[in-house]
């Protein structure tokens, strides 16, 4: 397994971004491809050129692109955008987008349909091009997850799983979640979080949360999953740090594996 970023989580500029998460020992980053001059329809060849050359120089690749506009799967406005990300991204090298779909409600059949239409749209336009549209573990279980990707049945749809959305906010077992979306899993986020008694939860650093890190990584590993645990660090005051922190954690466990 490979260490990456979200440069967007080092709060500084792209170029700065890249050449100080190789400087804390990452292999790849992940970026947002959704606003300002990292939008898709943003991005000329002039611009791809220059961004490979950053990557380049600092020994760098992107782990994945997120192509998260905060909209679900129902979005009018969804497949079309998505499509534009996924052209941009194979573009930059890369094949993995990941977004949150939306909250999957498996009592709403007519959403779900919607769902899983626009899912199958994107899924298959991913695959032809081989790349992968990856749904971020986010609200609902990961049997639930599963479940929906089964249903939409192209091979082009995946997984980004993130531990801590699932201790958070759907207080799911992440370690039991590696096997419940095994063959689906194409990239992960490196993110720990709390979830309170109250249904609120908390974002903390690497270790300091709900995740059991030893036993979810040997499940990662139980599968074979060799891809990138990319850190998300989205509050706290000295992100760079805290990243640093996780950096380090990581690959203390990852040698114990």
């Amino acid at each position: 397994m490979k260490i990456g970023i979200i440069s967007d989580s080092l709060r500084l500029g792209f170029a700065e971004s890249v050449k100080k998460a190789a400087s804390l020992g990452a292999r790849g980053i992940q970026k947002y491809m959704t606003r300002g001059d990292f939008a898709a329809e943003n991005l000329t060849p002039a611009r791809i050129a220059e961004i490979r050359d950053i990557m380049a120089s600092n020994g760098m690749v992107f782990s994945a692109i997120c192509g998260d506009f905060g909209w679900d799967l129902a979005h009018p406005g969804v497949v079309e955008r998505s499509k534009a990300v996924l052209d941009k991204t194979k573009e930059l090298g890369c094949n993995i987008v990941t977004t949150h779909i939306g909250h999957i409600d498996e009592n709403d059949e007519a959403r779900l349909e919607i769902f899983r239409k626009n899912a199958l749209a994107l899924g298959e336009y991913a695959h032809s091009m081989g790349a992968y549209f990856a749904s971020e573990t986010g609200t609902e279980k990961a049997d639930v997850l599963r479940r929906f990707l089964d249903s939409v049945g192209t091979p082009g749809i995946a997984v980004n799983l993130d531990p801590a959305n699932l201790v958070m906010c759907a207080d799911d077992d992440p370690v039991a979640a590696v096997k419940t979306l095994s063959g689906y899993i194409v990239h992960t986020h490196a993110k720990d979080g709390i979830r309170r008694a109250d249904g609120s939860w908390l974002e903390v650093p690497l270790g300091q949360g709900g995740v059991d890190w030893p036993r979810y990584l040997k499940a990662l590993d139980s599968i074979g999953y060799n891809g990138y645990l990319t850190i998300e660090r989205e509050v706290g005051e000295d992100p760079a740090g805290d990243i640093g922190m996780a950096v380090d954690f990581l690959k203390e466990n990852l040698s114990k594996i």
